[in-house]
């Protein structure tokens, strides 16, 4: 087989991005050479990977590599092997286009710091972590790229290490990831303990028909584990955290990279490794997380005053519409939420590109102090304004096609399985796409629009190579918001058939006809995947989702209601709020800081943000012990369940 063949090219984006890593290290204290070596490293990457659409996506063809040439022997995987299907693939290229346009940006955006030199090798670490994570077919090679990815975010974390509460945030990620990737070695360990290979096409062979109480403590385990990388609840403070402090180049590696990292762990450990997702009992478990994550980051993010902060918390809320919908086992269901990871991905790398150009430009991120920019930065305003539109779902930008799906998916799921709670989480999403727009209303107004701070009378737009990083990922937000067909069809679509299509998996991994012959009756079905969609601008759908808008409306209303007219009244006198308000016949001008534009909302749910507020705590044992409760109850409930 040629070098140049196709076959080896998931290994060469691997490669390529560790190789840079190395070159900068040693060649990189001139600045021309280490921008010249990553933007190589980056694009070789991403054309490597572009390069297997073809063959991946449209012919519907799984490469398996195999280090050495050393393929299965005697039914028995004996080396480490990658493996590229439509579903890898896609993850793939997700990584690999945050990398390329986040390293476009850092150029310029990172000039005026120091140790400049680390800051790039960490970061093609990091990238080449999650690529050999994604694209690994071994669970041992996976969890040792988790390591480097993990210990490559928490030096990223705390690179500006003078920044306020970088390196504590860099402690808790080391703490609370260190955990996560312990729960993924254990499981691991496990696993092996039980069939005696690392291979992930072998393991998922074996056992689904070897389940027992170690396996179910291994499925735990993994499964905390890779939800610590996607930052679900309950440790999506460490989000918070890491992308206050890390410079946004980097938050855009964390939310768009190292979530769906984990995203892509939980899609292989439930419907490849454990072949779980036919129990409508772990159908369950994977909404609810998703649930949980999307309402409560998204009250999270109205309560924040800093904008990194902010987006943070949207970043996990939206990471809850992946995780439910993909808790649908569902083909529309499957599609719908890789569409929305693959525009998460896109929206909201560019709404920290956004934030970054605010803080370079001002040295501050406080939405209470900022105000007018607009008036000085007019490209990145409408920049930022096309990822929140596509963030709150307006159409027609990317957002609005793939919530448009989720709505759908889960609602078809309440009809066809006659459960009542899959309309209960149409509700929710419809909610938390509500209280997204409404934050992002706030953002507008706190940062680009009203009275433009004397401080800030000199501040100019961004650079070129800035803007240009940030035009990159809003482009795209367009045209995969105008064109949802092509994105289904040639991305998301052969992705979710690649999900549900496990023994062709595994006979392209170990050998044609080895699933047959090793899991007999429990072989899966194969299951024809069908994605009916009802059409965005289908005058009955829009009837319908008016119907569970307003519905979802009147819960709020209703859990939201003011207490005691009294109460109110005494509270409505003396609360300092009125002091940002002037009256009498003289003109006087007053800003409305980041936390007064929705002060009645907050002040009805006033009792669960003051709970939610006693809750994170922000100190480290306390998120720990989140996580070692959280890992009790999913192992409880596994081992009843399965």
């Amino acid at each position: 087989m040629s070098m140049l063949s196709y076959q080896h090219f998931p290994i060469y984006s691997i490669m390529v991005l560790f190789l840079g890593a190395f070159l900068i290290v040693m060649l990189g204290r001139n600045k021309a050479v280490r921008n010249i070596l990553a933007l190589l490293a980056v694009t070789a990457s991403f054309c490597f990977l572009a390069a297997l659409v073809k063959p991946v996506m449209i012919n519907g063809e799984i490469i398996a590599y195999w280090m050495g040439g050393r393929a299965p022997a005697g039914g028995y995987a004996i080396g480490i092997a990658l493996e590229v299907d439509a579903l890898s693939l896609f993850f793939g290229l997700l990584v690999a286009t945050a990398v390329l346009v986040s390293c476009i940006y850092s150029i310029q955006y990172m000039s005026h710091d120091h140790n400049v030199r680390e800051y790039y090798t960490l970061f093609l670490m990091l990238s080449g972590g999650v690529m050999g994570l994604v694209l690994s077919g071994d669970i041992f090679n996976m969890f040792i790229m988790v390591e480097i990815l993990t210990f490559a975010a928490v030096a990223l974390t705390a690179f500006r290490n003078t920044a306020k509460g970088a390196l504590e945030a860099a402690f808790k990620y080391l703490v609370v990831g260190s955990m996560g990737s312990t729960c993924i070695l254990v499981g691991t360990i496990m696993l092996y303990a039980q069939v005696h290979t690392l291979n992930f096409a072998q393991l998922s062979a074996l056992i689904p028909g070897n389940l027992n109480n170690a396996t179910k403590l291994a499925f735990a385990l993994l499964f905390i584990g890779f939800g610590t990388k996607a930052f679900i609840v309950p440790f999506h403070p460490l989000a918070a955290d890491a992308h206050g402090a890390a410079p946004a180049s980097i938050s855009v590696l964390i939310s768009g990279v190292l979530t769906k990292s984990g995203i892509y762990g939980i899609i292989r450990l439930s419907y490849f490794l454990f072949q779980s997702m036919g129990l409508g009992t772990v159908q369950f478990m994977l909404v609810f997380f998703g649930c949980m994550s999307m309402f409560i980051c998204v009250t999270m993010a109205l309560a924040q005053h800093d904008f990194k902060r902010l987006l943070a918390f949207h970043s996990i809320s939206q990471i809850g519409y992946v995780l439910t919908a993909v808790g649908l086992c569902t083909a529309l269901g499957i599609s719908a939420g890789l569409y929305h990871a693959m525009n998460h991905t896109l929206f909201k790398g560019l709404l920290f590109l956004a934030a970054g150009a605010v803080l370079h430009q001002t040295g501050t991120t406080d939405l209470d102090r900022l105000g007018g920019l607009s008036k000085k930065m007019p490209w990145t305003t409408v920049l930022f304004l096309i990822g929140a539109f596509s963030i709150s779902g307006i159409p027609p930008f990317n957002g609005f096609a793939s919530k448009w799906m989720i709505y759908q998916a889960t609602y078809e799921k309440a009809v066809e399985s006659g459960n009542i709670g899959f309309l209960l989480v149409t509700i929710i999403a419809l909610i938390t796409s509500v209280l997204t727009l409404a934050s992002f209303v706030k953002v507008s107004q706190s940062v680009f629009f009203g009275q433009l701070p004397k401080e800030y009378e000199n501040v100019k737009e961004v650079s070129f190579g800035m803007r240009f990083a940030m035009c990159i990922f809003a482009l795209l937000c367009v045209v995969t918001g105008l064109f949802p067909n092509l994105v289904t069809k040639y991305l998301t679509e052969p992705a979710a058939n690649a999900v549900f299509n496990v023994t062709n998996y595994i006979n392209s991994m170990m050998g044609s006809g080895y699933a047959e012959s090793v899991m007999g009756e429990s072989l899966p079905a194969v299951q024809t995947c069908t994605f009916v969609e009802v059409g965005c601008w289908n005058p009955v759908s829009w009837l319908l989702v008016l119907a569970i808008a307003l519905l979802a409306v009147t819960l709020v209303a209703v859990c939201g209601k003011y207490d005691q007219v009294s109460e109110n009244k005494g509270a409505a006198l003396t609360d300092s709020k009125y002091d940002l308000f002037f009256g009498g016949e003289e003109s006087v001008y007053s800003q409305v800081g980041g936390g007064d534009l929705f002060w009645g909302f907050k002040h009805n749910w006033r009792h669960y943000f003051s709970f939610m507020h006693d809750l994170h705590s922000g100190i480290v044992n306390d998120y720990a012990l989140w996580a070692v409760v959280a890992l009790a109850l999913v192992t409880v409930f596994l081992q009843i369940v399965l």
